[in-house]
Protein backbone atom coordinates (compact mmCIF):
# COMPACT_ATOMS: atom_id res chain seq x y z
CA UNK A 1 0.00 0.00 0.00
CA UNK A 2 1.37 3.24 -1.00
CA UNK A 3 1.77 6.13 1.64
CA UNK A 4 -1.13 8.18 0.30
CA UNK A 5 -3.40 5.38 -0.13
CA UNK A 6 -2.77 4.39 3.73
CA UNK A 7 -3.64 8.17 4.73
CA UNK A 8 -7.21 7.24 2.33
CA UNK A 9 -7.54 4.02 4.26
CA UNK A 10 -6.98 5.60 8.07
CA UNK A 11 -9.79 8.09 7.02
CA UNK A 12 -7.40 11.04 7.51
CA UNK A 13 -8.32 12.61 3.59
CA UNK A 14 -11.06 14.54 3.08
CA UNK A 15 -10.81 16.70 0.41
CA UNK A 16 -8.13 17.53 -2.25
CA UNK A 17 -7.28 19.18 -5.23
CA UNK A 18 -4.46 17.79 -7.90
CA UNK A 19 -5.07 14.50 -6.28
CA UNK A 20 -2.63 12.67 -8.99
CA UNK A 21 -0.40 14.98 -8.42
CA UNK A 22 -0.71 15.08 -4.77
CA UNK A 23 -0.30 10.81 -5.00
CA UNK A 24 2.83 11.03 -6.99
CA UNK A 25 4.59 13.97 -4.60
CA UNK A 26 3.76 12.12 -1.55
CA UNK A 27 4.21 8.72 -2.42
CA UNK A 28 7.63 9.74 -3.55
CA UNK A 29 8.92 12.12 -0.33
CA UNK A 30 8.69 14.96 -2.94
CA UNK A 31 5.99 16.98 -0.36
CA UNK A 32 7.36 19.94 1.44
CA UNK A 33 4.37 20.92 3.43
CA UNK A 34 2.76 22.64 5.85
CA UNK A 35 0.20 22.60 8.63
CA UNK A 36 -0.57 25.87 10.94
CA UNK A 37 -1.22 26.04 14.54
CA UNK A 38 -2.50 28.94 16.28
CA UNK A 39 -0.57 29.79 19.66
CA UNK A 40 -3.51 30.36 21.54
CA UNK A 41 -2.59 28.63 24.92
CA UNK A 42 0.59 27.35 26.07
CA UNK A 43 0.42 23.36 24.93
CA UNK A 44 -0.53 21.99 22.33
CA UNK A 45 -3.98 19.40 22.68
CA UNK A 46 -5.21 16.51 21.71
CA UNK A 47 -7.15 18.42 18.96
CA UNK A 48 -3.78 18.91 17.05
CA UNK A 49 -2.95 15.61 17.56
CA UNK A 50 -4.00 14.42 14.06
CA UNK A 51 -2.08 17.10 12.56
CA UNK A 52 1.22 15.91 14.61
CA UNK A 53 0.46 12.09 13.75
CA UNK A 54 0.25 13.00 10.30
CA UNK A 55 3.18 15.20 9.69
CA UNK A 56 5.44 12.22 11.53
CA UNK A 57 3.61 9.72 8.76
CA UNK A 58 4.71 11.76 6.05
CA UNK A 59 8.17 12.90 7.78
CA UNK A 60 9.21 9.25 7.60
CA UNK A 61 7.85 9.03 3.72
CA UNK A 62 10.54 11.00 3.21
CA UNK A 63 8.40 14.14 3.26
CA UNK A 64 9.38 17.70 4.71
CA UNK A 65 7.43 19.04 6.83
CA UNK A 66 6.89 22.94 7.96
CA UNK A 67 5.28 23.78 11.07
CA UNK A 68 3.91 27.01 10.70
CA UNK A 69 3.24 29.14 14.04
CA UNK A 70 0.63 31.59 13.95
CA UNK A 71 2.18 34.36 15.77
CA UNK A 72 1.04 36.69 13.32
CA UNK A 73 -2.58 35.34 12.51
CA UNK A 74 -3.13 35.21 16.28
CA UNK A 75 -2.76 39.04 16.36
CA UNK A 76 -6.24 39.09 14.42
CA UNK A 77 -8.06 35.19 15.55
CA UNK A 78 -9.25 32.98 13.04
CA UNK A 79 -13.14 33.29 12.93
CA UNK A 80 -13.01 29.80 11.73
CA UNK A 81 -16.20 27.68 13.56
CA UNK A 82 -16.57 30.57 15.87
CA UNK A 83 -19.90 32.43 17.28
CA UNK A 84 -17.65 35.35 19.23
CA UNK A 85 -14.34 37.49 18.09
CA UNK A 86 -11.20 35.86 20.08
CA UNK A 87 -9.58 37.62 22.94
CA UNK A 88 -6.53 39.72 21.77
CA UNK A 89 -2.87 38.61 23.19
CA UNK A 90 0.00 40.07 23.39
CA UNK A 91 3.15 39.65 21.66
CA UNK A 92 5.05 38.21 24.96
CA UNK A 93 2.58 35.70 25.29
CA UNK A 94 2.15 34.77 21.47
CA UNK A 95 5.75 34.13 21.49
CA UNK A 96 5.80 32.02 24.89
CA UNK A 97 3.13 30.09 23.27
CA UNK A 98 5.21 29.98 20.20
CA UNK A 99 8.16 28.23 22.43
CA UNK A 100 6.28 25.78 23.88
CA UNK A 101 4.78 24.17 21.01
CA UNK A 102 8.21 23.77 19.81
CA UNK A 103 9.00 21.62 22.57
CA UNK A 104 5.95 19.01 22.81
CA UNK A 105 6.37 18.88 18.50
CA UNK A 106 9.57 17.79 18.88
CA UNK A 107 8.53 14.50 20.65
CA UNK A 108 7.11 13.64 17.25
CA UNK A 109 8.87 15.40 13.97
CA UNK A 110 12.34 16.02 13.51
CA UNK A 111 13.72 19.39 13.26
CA UNK A 112 17.14 20.29 11.19
CA UNK A 113 18.63 20.80 8.36
CA UNK A 114 17.19 19.15 5.75
CA UNK A 115 14.51 18.24 7.75
CA UNK A 116 11.34 19.57 9.45
CA UNK A 117 11.23 23.56 9.49
CA UNK A 118 9.21 25.56 12.34
CA UNK A 119 8.53 28.80 10.73
CA UNK A 120 6.27 31.96 12.45
CA UNK A 121 4.40 33.81 9.98
CA UNK A 122 4.96 36.65 12.56
CA UNK A 123 8.11 37.20 10.67
CA UNK A 124 6.56 38.34 7.43
CA UNK A 125 2.73 39.15 8.16
CA UNK A 126 3.96 41.92 10.57
CA UNK A 127 6.28 43.77 8.23
CA UNK A 128 3.87 44.12 5.77
CA UNK A 129 2.70 47.65 4.62
CA UNK A 130 -1.30 47.94 4.44
CA UNK A 131 -1.34 50.03 1.05
CA UNK A 132 1.22 47.09 -0.53
CA UNK A 133 -1.23 44.02 0.83
CA UNK A 134 -4.04 45.80 -0.80
CA UNK A 135 -2.24 46.61 -4.02
CA UNK A 136 -0.57 42.95 -4.43
CA UNK A 137 -2.88 40.53 -2.65
CA UNK A 138 -6.10 42.62 -2.45
CA UNK A 139 -6.67 42.72 -5.93
CA UNK A 140 -6.63 38.44 -6.11
CA UNK A 141 -9.66 37.98 -4.04
CA UNK A 142 -13.00 38.37 -4.83
CA UNK A 143 -15.36 39.55 -1.77
CA UNK A 144 -18.56 38.20 -3.04
CA UNK A 145 -16.25 34.74 -2.54
CA UNK A 146 -15.17 35.51 0.15
CA UNK A 147 -18.87 36.13 2.25
CA UNK A 148 -19.89 32.36 0.98
CA UNK A 149 -16.57 31.44 2.26
CA UNK A 150 -17.87 28.66 5.24
CA UNK A 151 -15.40 30.07 7.38
CA UNK A 152 -17.75 32.81 8.25
CA UNK A 153 -20.71 32.12 7.63
CA UNK A 154 -21.14 31.58 11.78
CA UNK A 155 -19.67 34.93 12.34
CA UNK A 156 -22.01 36.73 9.75
CA UNK A 157 -25.08 35.90 11.78
CA UNK A 158 -23.32 37.97 14.79
CA UNK A 159 -21.26 40.18 12.85
CA UNK A 160 -17.94 40.04 11.48
CA UNK A 161 -14.99 42.60 12.18
CA UNK A 162 -13.25 43.59 9.68
CA UNK A 163 -10.48 42.57 11.54
CA UNK A 164 -11.64 39.05 11.08
CA UNK A 165 -12.05 38.65 7.39
CA UNK A 166 -8.64 39.96 6.59
CA UNK A 167 -7.48 35.96 8.40
CA UNK A 168 -7.93 34.89 4.66
CA UNK A 169 -5.79 36.80 2.95
CA UNK A 170 -2.89 36.55 5.71
CA UNK A 171 -3.54 33.00 6.03
CA UNK A 172 -3.36 32.70 1.90
CA UNK A 173 -0.28 34.61 2.06
CA UNK A 174 1.43 32.37 4.12
CA UNK A 175 1.41 29.77 1.95
CA UNK A 176 2.24 32.35 -0.56
CA UNK A 177 5.16 33.38 0.98
CA UNK A 178 6.67 29.51 1.90
CA UNK A 179 6.04 28.96 -1.46
CA UNK A 180 8.11 31.09 -2.60
CA UNK A 181 10.71 31.11 -0.08
CA UNK A 182 10.37 27.24 1.57
CA UNK A 183 9.78 25.58 -1.76
CA UNK A 184 6.30 24.70 0.24
CA UNK A 185 4.04 23.17 -2.38
CA UNK A 186 1.27 21.54 -0.63
CA UNK A 187 -1.11 22.99 2.35
CA UNK A 188 -2.42 20.66 4.54
CA UNK A 189 -5.50 21.36 7.27
CA UNK A 190 -9.14 20.26 8.52
CA UNK A 191 -12.27 20.90 6.56
CA UNK A 192 -12.92 24.30 8.70
CA UNK A 193 -9.85 26.03 6.89
CA UNK A 194 -10.90 24.54 2.97
CA UNK A 195 -12.38 28.38 1.85
CA UNK A 196 -8.50 29.58 3.44
CA UNK A 197 -6.83 26.91 2.26
CA UNK A 198 -8.16 27.14 -1.41
CA UNK A 199 -7.54 31.27 -1.27
CA UNK A 200 -3.85 30.44 -0.95
CA UNK A 201 -3.41 28.19 -3.89
CA UNK A 202 -5.42 30.74 -6.12
CA UNK A 203 -3.40 33.62 -4.61
CA UNK A 204 -0.38 31.34 -6.00
CA UNK A 205 -1.36 30.99 -9.26
CA UNK A 206 -2.99 34.51 -9.74
CA UNK A 207 0.47 36.20 -9.00
CA UNK A 208 2.94 33.67 -10.27
CA UNK A 209 1.12 32.15 -13.30
CA UNK A 210 -1.12 28.93 -13.65
CA UNK A 211 2.21 26.77 -14.02
CA UNK A 212 3.26 27.20 -10.74
CA UNK A 213 2.21 24.06 -8.58
CA UNK A 214 0.43 24.38 -5.24
CA UNK A 215 -1.39 22.31 -4.07
CA UNK A 216 -3.99 21.57 -0.98
CA UNK A 217 -5.53 18.80 0.98
CA UNK A 218 -7.64 18.70 4.12
CA UNK A 219 -8.18 15.86 6.31
CA UNK A 220 -10.55 15.60 9.31
CA UNK A 221 -8.26 17.60 11.08
CA UNK A 222 -10.02 20.01 12.90
CA UNK A 223 -13.47 19.13 12.63
CA UNK A 224 -12.50 15.85 14.49
CA UNK A 225 -10.03 17.14 16.14
CA UNK A 226 -11.31 20.37 18.24
CA UNK A 227 -14.42 17.49 18.86
CA UNK A 228 -12.01 15.43 20.04
CA UNK A 229 -9.74 17.98 22.26
CA UNK A 230 -12.51 18.67 24.33
CA UNK A 231 -14.36 17.19 27.01
CA UNK A 232 -16.83 17.81 29.61
CA UNK A 233 -14.29 20.08 31.94
CA UNK A 234 -12.52 21.41 29.52
CA UNK A 235 -9.02 20.29 27.17
CA UNK A 236 -7.07 17.63 27.20
CA UNK A 237 -3.85 18.92 26.83
CA UNK A 238 -0.44 17.49 25.72
CA UNK A 239 1.45 19.52 28.74
CA UNK A 240 1.41 17.11 31.53
CA UNK A 241 1.66 19.53 34.09
CA UNK A 242 -1.82 20.45 32.36
CA UNK A 243 -3.25 16.67 31.66
CA UNK A 244 -1.28 13.96 33.60
CA UNK A 245 -0.42 10.76 31.43
CA UNK A 246 -2.17 9.38 33.95
CA UNK A 247 -5.28 11.54 32.38
CA UNK A 248 -4.65 11.40 29.18
CA UNK A 249 -4.59 7.86 28.89
CA UNK A 250 -8.02 7.92 30.98
CA UNK A 251 -9.20 10.26 28.24
CA UNK A 252 -8.57 7.59 25.33
CA UNK A 253 -9.55 4.65 27.62
CA UNK A 254 -13.39 6.76 27.76
CA UNK A 255 -14.27 7.15 24.16
CA UNK A 256 -17.31 6.02 23.26
CA UNK A 257 -17.36 3.03 21.04
CA UNK A 258 -18.29 3.85 18.01
CA UNK A 259 -15.03 6.30 17.70
CA UNK A 260 -12.54 3.91 19.46
CA UNK A 261 -11.45 2.19 15.75
CA UNK A 262 -11.61 5.12 13.90
CA UNK A 263 -9.49 7.09 16.40
CA UNK A 264 -6.98 3.82 16.01
CA UNK A 265 -6.76 4.56 12.82
CA UNK A 266 -5.98 8.16 12.72
CA UNK A 267 -3.90 8.13 15.55
CA UNK A 268 -1.95 5.45 15.64
CA UNK A 269 0.77 3.30 14.06
CA UNK A 270 -0.47 0.56 14.23
CA UNK A 271 -0.30 -1.79 11.19
CA UNK A 272 -3.68 -1.46 9.05
CA UNK A 273 -4.10 -5.43 8.64
CA UNK A 274 -4.16 -5.50 12.67
CA UNK A 275 -6.51 -2.71 12.86
CA UNK A 276 -8.76 -4.22 10.53
CA UNK A 277 -8.52 -7.89 12.73
CA UNK A 278 -10.80 -5.45 15.51
CA UNK A 279 -13.56 -4.59 13.36
CA UNK A 280 -15.93 -6.92 14.47
CA UNK A 281 -14.41 -6.86 18.23
CA UNK A 282 -17.10 -6.20 20.92
CA UNK A 283 -17.89 -6.25 24.45
CA UNK A 284 -15.14 -7.15 26.28
CA UNK A 285 -12.65 -7.03 23.23
CA UNK A 286 -13.95 -3.43 22.62
CA UNK A 287 -12.32 -2.41 26.14
CA UNK A 288 -8.76 -4.18 25.00
CA UNK A 289 -9.27 -2.14 21.62
CA UNK A 290 -9.43 1.49 23.95
CA UNK A 291 -6.80 -0.17 26.05
CA UNK A 292 -4.72 -0.22 23.01
CA UNK A 293 -5.92 2.84 21.78
CA UNK A 294 -5.10 4.77 24.89
CA UNK A 295 -1.56 2.86 25.58
CA UNK A 296 -0.30 4.17 22.24
CA UNK A 297 -1.15 7.44 22.10
CA UNK A 298 -0.40 8.23 25.73
CA UNK A 299 3.37 6.39 24.68
CA UNK A 300 3.88 8.75 21.76
CA UNK A 301 3.19 11.51 23.69
CA UNK A 302 4.98 10.83 27.19
CA UNK A 303 7.17 8.10 26.57
CA UNK A 304 6.46 4.40 27.03
CA UNK A 305 7.01 4.10 30.75
CA UNK A 306 5.02 6.71 31.45
CA UNK A 307 2.15 4.66 29.49
CA UNK A 308 2.85 1.64 31.54
CA UNK A 309 2.78 3.46 34.71
CA UNK A 310 -0.59 4.80 33.70
CA UNK A 311 -1.86 1.45 32.48
CA UNK A 312 -0.41 -0.24 35.92
CA UNK A 313 -2.73 2.13 37.65
CA UNK A 314 -5.59 2.09 35.95
CA UNK A 315 -5.69 -1.73 35.54
CA UNK A 316 -5.19 -1.37 39.49
CA UNK A 317 -7.42 0.96 40.51
CA UNK A 318 -10.37 -0.69 38.28
CA UNK A 319 -9.68 -3.76 39.81
CA UNK A 320 -10.20 -3.17 43.11
CA UNK A 321 -6.41 -2.78 43.82
CA UNK A 322 -4.97 -0.53 46.13
CA UNK A 323 -1.99 0.90 43.62
CA UNK A 324 -2.41 4.65 43.74
CA UNK A 325 1.25 5.94 43.35
CA UNK A 326 0.73 7.48 39.83
CA UNK A 327 -2.88 8.82 40.34
CA UNK A 328 -2.90 12.51 39.79
CA UNK A 329 -2.79 14.30 43.00
CA UNK A 330 -3.47 17.51 44.19
CA UNK A 331 -1.60 18.99 47.18
CA UNK A 332 -3.61 21.23 49.37
CA UNK A 333 -1.63 23.74 51.31
CA UNK A 334 -2.46 25.05 54.76
CA UNK A 335 -4.66 28.53 53.52
CA UNK A 336 -7.20 26.18 51.49
CA UNK A 337 -8.68 25.10 54.90
CA UNK A 338 -11.18 27.21 57.59
CA UNK A 339 -11.03 25.89 61.08
CA UNK A 340 -9.27 22.69 59.99
CA UNK A 341 -11.73 21.58 57.47
CA UNK A 342 -12.52 22.55 53.52
CA UNK A 343 -15.83 21.49 51.89
CA UNK A 344 -16.18 19.33 49.52
CA UNK A 345 -17.11 21.86 46.28
CA UNK A 346 -14.29 23.93 47.21
CA UNK A 347 -12.07 20.66 46.97
CA UNK A 348 -13.31 19.63 43.44
CA UNK A 349 -12.33 22.78 42.27
CA UNK A 350 -8.92 22.79 44.00
CA UNK A 351 -8.38 19.46 42.62
CA UNK A 352 -9.20 20.50 39.18
CA UNK A 353 -12.04 18.25 39.21
CA UNK A 354 -15.00 20.58 38.25
CA UNK A 355 -14.43 24.02 36.73
CA UNK A 356 -16.75 25.75 39.09
CA UNK A 357 -18.45 25.63 42.76
CA UNK A 358 -21.79 25.37 41.03
CA UNK A 359 -20.61 22.62 38.68
CA UNK A 360 -19.36 20.80 41.92
CA UNK A 361 -22.91 21.55 43.68
CA UNK A 362 -24.30 19.86 41.03
CA UNK A 363 -22.24 16.88 40.63
CA UNK A 364 -22.47 16.12 44.44
CA UNK A 365 -26.42 16.59 44.34
CA UNK A 366 -26.69 13.92 41.56
CA UNK A 367 -24.56 11.56 43.12
CA UNK A 368 -21.56 11.35 41.43
CA UNK A 369 -18.73 12.21 43.92
CA UNK A 370 -16.85 9.40 46.60
CA UNK A 371 -14.32 9.85 49.27
CA UNK A 372 -12.24 6.94 50.32
CA UNK A 373 -15.56 5.01 48.90
CA UNK A 374 -18.13 6.64 50.62
CA UNK A 375 -20.40 9.01 48.48
CA UNK A 376 -21.18 12.23 49.10
CA UNK A 377 -24.43 13.50 48.73
CA UNK A 378 -24.17 16.72 50.68
CA UNK A 379 -23.10 19.55 49.41
CA UNK A 380 -22.27 21.69 52.61
CA UNK A 381 -19.94 18.30 53.64
CA UNK A 382 -16.71 19.37 54.96
CA UNK A 383 -13.49 17.10 55.02
CA UNK A 384 -11.04 17.54 57.91
CA UNK A 385 -7.35 18.76 57.70
CA UNK A 386 -6.13 15.38 59.47
CA UNK A 387 -7.69 12.88 56.90
CA UNK A 388 -6.13 14.84 53.88
CA UNK A 389 -2.74 14.56 55.71
CA UNK A 390 -3.05 11.03 55.35
CA UNK A 391 -4.26 11.18 52.10
CA UNK A 392 -7.46 10.83 50.91
CA UNK A 393 -8.95 9.28 46.98
CA UNK A 394 -11.52 11.53 45.52
CA UNK A 395 -13.56 9.20 42.72
CA UNK A 396 -15.72 11.37 40.43
CA UNK A 397 -18.19 9.49 38.39
CA UNK A 398 -17.08 5.63 37.73
CA UNK A 399 -13.88 6.21 35.70
CA UNK A 400 -11.72 9.33 37.51
CA UNK A 401 -9.99 8.92 40.28
CA UNK A 402 -7.93 11.52 42.28
CA UNK A 403 -5.54 11.62 45.21
CA UNK A 404 -5.99 14.76 47.63
CA UNK A 405 -2.88 15.23 50.10
CA UNK A 406 -1.39 18.48 51.96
Amino acid sequence: MTVYDELVARGLIAQVTNEEEIREMVNNGKATFYIGFDPTADSLHVGHFMALCLMKRLQMAGNKPIALIGGGTAMIGDPSGRTDMRSMMTKETIQHNCDCFKKQMERFIEFGEGKAQMVNNADWLLDLNYVDVLREVGACFSVNNMLRAECYKQRMEKGLSFLEFNYMIMQSYDFYHLFQHYGCNMQFGGNDQWSNMLGGTELIRRKLGKDAHAMTITLLLNSEGKKMGKTASGAVWLDPAKTSPYDFYQYWRNVEDADVLKCIRMLTFLPLEQIDEMDGWEGAQLNKAKEILAFELTALVHGKEEAERAQETAKSLFGGGANNENMPTTALADEDFTDGVINIMDLLVKAGLTASKGEARRLVQQGGISVDDAKITDFAHNIAKDSVANGIIVKKGKKVFHKVTL
